[in-house]
């Protein structure tokens, strides 16, 4: 089966042509489930709703990555979970099928680039305070 899911960052944005997008890939409107909410906001219920109802074999189907990952690191980690699940991911406009090799790839890509974000936020808090502010890093973390 597949599902779908859609986000908009504010109640006064419109996710219509993320469902249509949705709906033209092949996903039922019954089985499409929209937040209306920012990405970093942890709360996003109908992100919950679409991942409980996945079961082996069936396709989360998304619009863009930003959509439904909150940071590189999230992403990766929603992806593995989907992995472990049997659960496969799309993603239209970026061209991502995990039930590729390509689509693998390109989660292994972004894998490795959760690690560095990770591993450079950590170099930047173990740096002295005033290097930090003299070269303008107090931002990037």
């Amino acid at each position: 089966m597949l599902i779908g899911y859609a986000r908009v960052s504010s109640a006064d944005q419109n996710p219509d042509h993320q469902v249509d997008a949705l709906v033209r890939a092949g996903v039922a409107a019954e089985n499409i489930h929209v937040d209306h909410a920012g990405g970093a906001k942890a709360s996003r219920p109908q992100l919950d709703l679409a991942l409980a109802r996945l079961r082996e074999g069936d396709v989360l189907v998304i619009t863009r990555l930003d959509r439904l990952g909150r940071s590189v690191l999230h992403l990766v980690t929603l992806g593995a979970e989907l992995r472990e699940r049997g659960i496969g991911l799309k993603v239209l406009e970026q061209g991502i099928d995990t039930a590729t090799a390509e689509g693998r790839a390109m989660f292994g890509m972004l894998s490795v680039l959760a690690e560095l974000q990770r591993e450079l936020i950590v170099a930047i808090i173990f740096m002295p305070q005033p290097f930090v502010r003299d070269v303008g890093l107090q931002h990037a973390c």
